[in-house]
């Protein structure tokens, strides 16, 4: 027997040309399970203040008071043009009243976030719980 390399093919190994995945496989879906588990949940939720019961048919329609915001910052209450500090004296007579009126906020296209923030920000500050938005389908294009 000589120790030379020898010509067949049979007693040598074949070499292996592929990588063995089912490792890495396993370390990957180790890996997304861990990032799963560690990932807070996100919450994406409103806290809402609803009626425990069902109260009864009102009688008589409620006061509606509409806040209309132009384009160019102008705030109107009932459609007579207000000062800030004259707003937010009338959303303290809304606030302190048993039965709130609603207060309706109706902003123009044009008018400028900064405008309509600051009203709902006073209202809410002031303690007025009946807010709504009117005329967001002008938003719609």
């Amino acid at each position: 027997m000589s120790m030379a390399p020898s010509s067949s093919s049979s007693s040598e190994p074949e070499v292996m040309m592929e990588m063995n995945m089912t490792p890495l496989i396993d370390v990957m879906l180790v890996l997304i399970i861990m990032l799963i588990i560690t990932i807070p949940v996100q919450n994406h939720s409103i806290n809402l203040n609803m009626p425990v019961n069902t109260p009864s048919k009102p009688t008589e329609p409620p006061v509606v008071v509409n806040i209309d915001i132009d384009f160019d910052g102008t705030t109107l209450w009932n459609g007579v043009a207000l000062a800030h500090p004259e707003l937010e004296t009338k959303l303290q007579v809304i606030a302190a009243m048993p039965d709130q009126s609603e207060v309706h906020i109706r902003p123009d296209k044009l008018a400028a976030y900064k405008s309509v923030a600051a009203v709902m920000a006073a209202a809410q500050r002031l303690g007025v719980t009946k807010i709504g938005m009117v005329g967001n389908e002008q938003f719609l294009n």
